[in-house]
């Protein structure tokens, strides 16, 4: 069974930072893209930022240039880092993992449970 796990949500004033983790856990021996969604109050979940294994990142237009997506492959994790934080920025964020392979199965979509950030004065 492959679990992802967050952490780093909380509260934020407008302009600061925050470092969402997300581990995964599971006997992985290798997940392809990892992702990183946010679904803010009465909005639907979108895309924030993706990486591939090897690295190759994308971002949504509302977060270029102030989130930044790391992953640790020999770790099973991802990172985002998130700067000059936004009061628009306020969602649960939610890991996910494409193609996760391990020594026992395969799984093609993998959800965390999400971490709640809030930015705000």
């Amino acid at each position: 069974q492959v679990q992802l796990v967050e952490s780093g949500g909380g509260l934020v004033r407008p302009g600061g930072s925050l470092r969402l983790s997300c581990a995964a856990s599971g006997n992985i021996l290798r997940a392809n893209a990892m992702r990183w969604f946010r679904q803010a109050p009465g909005e639907q979940r979108e895309l924030v930022a993706s990486i591939t294994y090897g690295g190759i990142t994308n971002y949504a237009d509302s977060v270029k240039g102030r989130f930044t997506i790391s992953r640790d492959n020999a770790e099973n994790s991802v990172y985002l880092q998130m700067n000059s934080l936004k009061p628009e920025d306020t969602a649960v964020y939610y890991c996910n993992a494409l193609g996760v392979r391990t020594s026992e199965s395969w799984y093609s979509e993998v959800w965390g449970q999400g971490t709640l950030v809030t930015v705000s004065s």
